[in-house]
């Protein structure tokens, strides 16, 4: 037995943070030398390679389980079996009916309508193929993270092996670049960072603390001990055992989550010695046929839409076998070629034939159109689904907010406070405006939003300095006390940027401030021209929380120390603090005033770090520093003085808040699912107005309100029934793991709700997957995109608004033309079955309509309009209502009324145009054998039949042009004529189809062959005045039928208006 299938059981139970085999608690709530030796290694000798070799038989390579590839072969043959079969009865139950009318045909030797018929089925088994075929190109991109080779300790030596051959146990080194190979319990480490992001979301790098021991229900984002496989080590360098491989790890779990690997166990419930009841077995296995046969029917699968529209082929299919069998029960069950073609024609009158090459054209002319709008669509079926959105729930790093650090806020004692306006642009110093205010940040952040713009003042930064020393010193320090670099890339034509920058982020947005104010650390410490020497540096430690420059003064030959940090060890090395530009003693109130200053900016979700200088001794000279030597930091950073705060974040995109805004006018409720802080959460949240101000805040009750923001390990402790019970679902979940996410869709599904995810790590690839609609971004993780329906190419959570005004034109376009098609069914079905009662002289009920005509009319006439309805422009208000009701999908009360009292006045008018030739002018002479050929005797029946299909060509063509809007009139102009004219050209595919189909009939009435053969019809005469008055009835039909619905929807507007300004006066 393969390794791989005897770890699949365990797989199942494997839980997060544990080893493949699981220790006595996750290695994250055990010390390192107890995960050792739980694993059984030695952290210098690591594993015997024989041991090795064991292991990896037993518990399987270090690879994620791949999916199979797109099978081109398997999804043309499963087309073909669709339309043969059973199989997917209901949203392919049209192919059915077709199929066994081709049958009927070819039996009967009918030659023309078995073409016409097979070649439908052909052109639609190749639809579906291709479509299919793109629907189902996902790649699993898991297998391309990390590197393919690793180094490991074996048996005393460091060696380097394939990443797959690492096993549970293996001693791992790290090094600054390295993408981990597995998930490690680290044993000791050196200033190590790791960027998690794309876990855990959280923009900055991770510092690790390999002696910490954490709860055993601490997330992955705050197991600090842990490094994870996939992950990039950014800074520093360490040591740590293997104790997680393949599906075991983390992002193992995620791809399991995508596979289905983390589904539902079973669907029986067990005792906990594992047996089950009887009647346990008989619950399982009914609701596994309930599940199948409602998969099979399409009916519990797909969009809301697709299941509509399963529920409807299904009866239609019934429909349309009971429609053929009434037919041959009329005419006793004759087996004559032409009572079965009237069978097969009643038939296909019910069949929606054009709907699926219509809903494949709109969908796809809809994603040519959202490309546009920078939104690629991997899913078609997203495209309808889109127009009942009803909540958003969004990752924030990289999709609200930017992804890259800057500073937000720089306070200094004495001085005032400094604010950086948000762009897009953040490596540009001269992007953004800044602006300056007298006071702290705690003084400032009392009053509300607009006093703070009043009181806040833009300044020229260029300036600033000259005439604040205090200002300069701070930004000496800035940029000095700094590792990363910023410049302009006029130099560089291959940028795609003005500028650049490399370092670590935080200290990026350091040296972007400064540079704001002419301060660049290479201009000042570089080149011809700079003003200091570089003589040593103190880098940043876990240990110390804080690093240090010295830098020579080249003017006055001062020795000076620059050190930035956190505030509480920054100040612990303070002495002095400057106010203004006098210095003086740091006293307890200073210190207390800093701290106070600090949690109001934390509290804004700022990354807060402390500035702080001293001249050195002038006894100290440049040789104290030479051939590498390294003094103890601890005798130079000492005796600082303390030159003010400077806050640090994300910044959330500019675009991002008018787009919540726009979200929440449109009804969509936006929710941010973030594995960052919760103080930096709400802030975030609250900048963008996913949470609304504090003044408002303020205002809802209190549970309300608490239940707005929520830690994910609060909400992960919550049972289904709690989350439920509560008032609201959490608008911000902070510090979320992959499984807090998929719980937070599930949540909302329960409620009835209709999600979309957007998201760009492999951390929101299950949820994307498991929402009703994924959205990725564009520069996200391929295992993200391949989850998704929707990708958006230039990662702007505004271009959301952008797919969902494009999902609910479509909706709207989708609703237009199914109206169209179905009204017509009825109108076909309504006049063929009420045409059994036209009997011959053989009392043989004659047709209408032939089968040709009829699928003519659907396919010819009917999907060219319904094609163009599917390219009308939205209306102007599209976002200012509230989502489609999924519930009833396009099937709304007022398009079931819509679809019987147009197809009445169809079947009416076609009716009449035969009932009026046949009856009316030529004594109600039906001839002999007229379903089969023509004849003299045929000619009353033949010229009736061409006045019917002419009447209901043009009505069928009108019918389009009425569609355009459900209840206001064609005939409006109130721009006048031009106007109105322009408005009908502006949709050219729609016009179009109209006007060049109206003029086609004429041929297929005239062209010999054409009219007695083909369309079993002959041309006509003075019936052309039968064919325009029965227009004109159609037409005014509709038009009132139209008056009347908007005199009710205005007299029900104003009862509801009375009806609230009653219960106001009331409460008055």
């Amino acid at each position: 037995m393969k390794a791989t299938e005897k770890t699949a059981d365990s797989f199942q139970e494997h839980v997060s943070g544990q080893s493949n085999k699981p220790l006595s608690r996750p290695p994250h709530s055990l010390e390192a030398a107890q995960v050792l030796e739980e694993l059984h290694v030695d952290a210098i000798q690591g594993l015997d390679p024989d041991d090795a070799i064991r292991r990896l038989a037993d518990l399987g390579r270090n690879e994620l389980r791949q999916q199979k590839g797109v099978q081109p072969l398997k999804i043309f043959l499963e087309q073909i079996f669709n339309a043969m079969t059973l199989h997917e009865l209901t949203i392919e139950s049209w192919k059915q009916v077709l199929l066994l009318a081709l049958g009927a045909s070819f039996g009967i030797q009918a030659w023309i309508e078995g073409g016409i018929l097979g070649g439908i089925i052909v052109l639609n088994i190749f639809i579906g193929f291709f479509q299919t075929l793109q629907a189902e190109k996902t790649i699993n991109s898991l297998k391309n993270l990390g590197k393919p080779t690793c180094k490991v300790v074996r048996d005393g030596k460091t060696i380097e092996i394939q990443t797959a051959d690492v096993v549970p146990g293996d001693i791992i080194d790290l090094n600054t670049g390295d993408s981990v190979p597995a998930d490690i319990r680290l044993i000791d480490a050196v200033n190590l960072e790791a960027d998690e992001a794309l876990l855990t979301g959280e923009s900055a790098p991770v510092s690790k603390m390999p002696n910490s021991v954490f709860d055993e229900d601490t997330g992955p984002g705050d197991r600090l001990n842990v490094v994870y496989s996939s992950t990039v080590i950014t800074k520093g360098r360490g040591r740590g055992v293997v104790f997680a491989t393949g599906m075991f790890t983390e992002i193992g779990l995620i791809a399991g989550a995508l596979n289905g690997g983390m589904g539902d166990k079973s669907l029986m419930r067990r005792n906990e010695d594992g047996s089950a009841s009887v009647f346990a077995y008989f619950a399982a296995g009914y609701m596994a046929a309930k599940s199948w046969i409602g998969e099979f029917l399409g009916l519990t699968i797909g969009t809301p839409l697709q299941r509509k529209l399963s529920q409807l082929f299904l009866w239609l299919f019934l429909f349309a076998i009971i429609c053929a069998i009434v037919v041959l029960g009329v005419n006793k069950f004759d087996s004559r070629k032409d009572v079965i073609i009237y069978a097969v024609t009643t038939a296909i009158g019910t069949i929606p034939v054009s709907l699926l090459l219509v809903l494949t054209v709109t969908m796809a002319a809809g994603t040519k159109k959202m490309l546009e709008r920078h939104v690629i669509v991997r899913n078609l079926s997203s495209l309808e689904a889109l127009g009942g959105v009803s909540n958003i729930c969004s990752d924030k790093t990289g999709t609200i907010t930017q992804g890259r650090m800057v500073v937000r806020k720089a306070w200094l004692p004495g001085c005032g406070t400094y604010s950086v306006h948000t762009t897009n642009d953040v490596y540009n110093p001269s992007a953004g405006e800044v602006q300056f205010a007298a006071g702290q940040p705690k003084d400032i952040s009392s009053v509300s939003e607009k006093e703070r713009d009043e009181k806040a003042e833009p300044i020229d930064t260029h300036h600033e300095p000259a005439t604040k020393p205090a200002l300069q010193w701070f930004l000496n320090v800035a940029s000095l006390a700094n590792l990363a670099t910023l410049k302009q890339n006029a130099d560089d034509p291959t940028s795609s940027e003005e500028w650049s920058a490399s370092g670590a982020p935080t200290e990026i947005a350091i040296e972007v401030f400064a540079s704001r104010f002419g301060w660049n650390r290479l201009q000042l410490s570089q080149g011809s021209g700079a003003s200091w020497k570089e003589i040593a540096e103190f880098p940043f430690d876990s240990d110390v929380k804080k690093m240090s420059a010295i830098f020579k003064n080249v003017a006055s030959e001062e020795m000076h120390i620059f050190t930035k940090g956190a505030v509480e060890r920054v100040l612990s090395s303070c002495s002095t603090i400057t106010y203004g530009d006098a210095t003086q003693t740091l006293t307890d109130r200073d210190r207390e005033d800093i701290i106070s200053n600090m949690e109001v900016l934390a509290g804004q979700g700022l990354r807060v770090l402390a500035l702080a200088h001293r001249i050195l001794s002038s006894d100290l000279s440049e040789a104290q520093f030479a051939d590498g030597k390294a003094p103890n930091r601890n005798n130079f950073e000492t005796d600082l003085t303390f030159r003010g705060l400077i806050g640090i974040y994300d910044p959330p995109r500019p675009e991002s808040r008018p787009s919540v805004e726009m979200c929440q006018g449109a009804g969509i409720v936006v929710h941010m699912l973030t594995g960052d802080h919760p103080q930096t959460a709400r802030a975030i949240a609250t900048e963008v107005r996913i949470l609304p101000p504090p003044e408002k805040l303020r205002l809802l009750a209190a549970d309300v309100a608490e239940a707005m923001v929520m830690p994910a390990h609060d909400f992960d402790a919550l049972t289904d029934a709690q989350i439920d019970e509560l008032p609201q679902l959490p608008l911000v979940v902070a510090r979320c793991a992959p499984s807090t996410k998929v719980r937070m869709i599930e949540a909302l599904h329960r409620r009835g709700r209709y999600v979309a995810m957007t998201g760009d790590g492999v951390n929101d690839s299950p949820s994307l997957k498991r929402a009703d609609i994924g959205i990725a971004m564009g520069s996200g993780s391929d295992v993200a995109k391949e989850s998704s329906d929707i990708v958006l190419t230039d990662d702007n959570f505004a271009s959301i608004l952008n797919a969902i005004e494009e999902g609910r034109r479509i909706f709207d376009n989708i609703q237009k033309f199914i109206l169209h098609v179905l009204a017509a069914n009825i109108g076909f079905v309504i006049a063929l079955l009420t045409g059994l009662a036209f009997k011959d002289e053989t009392d043989t009920s004659v047709f209408l309509l032939s089968p040709v005509e009829i699928l003519w009319m659907l396919l010819g006439t009917g999907a060219f309009c319904e094609t163009g309805l599917g390219f009308e422009k939205a209306v102007p208000d599209i976002l200012n209502r509230p989502p489609q009701n999924l519930k009833y999908g396009v099937f709304t009360h007022e398009f079931i009324l819509d679809m019987v009292v147009y197809g009445l006045i169809m079947a009416g008018c076609v009716l009449g145009a035969f009932t009026l030739v046949v009856f009316g002018f030529n004594g109600g002479n039906l001839g002999i054998e007229c379903n089969n050929a023509y004849s003299k005797a045929c000619e009353p029946v033949f010229r009736a039949r061409a006045t019917s299909y002419t009447t209901m060509t043009w009505i069928f063509l009108l019918f389009a042009w009425e569609l355009i809007d459900s209840r206001r009139s064609l005939y409006y102009m109130p721009a006048g004529f031009k106007a109105w004219g322009q408005h009908l050209w502006g949709n050219k595919f729609l016009f179009l189809s109209v006007t060049v189909v109206f003029f086609i009939v004429f041929p297929t009435l005239y062209i010999p062959v054409l009219d007695h053969v083909v369309f079993m019809h002959h041309g006509i005469s003075w019936e052309w005045a039968i064919v325009f008055v029965d227009v004109f009835i159609f037409m005014a039909g509709v038009e009132a039928y139209k008056w009347a619905k908007r005199v009710y929807a205005r007299r029900n507007l104003a009862r509801v208006d009375s009806g609230f300004s009653e219960s106001n006066g009331a409460q008055v």
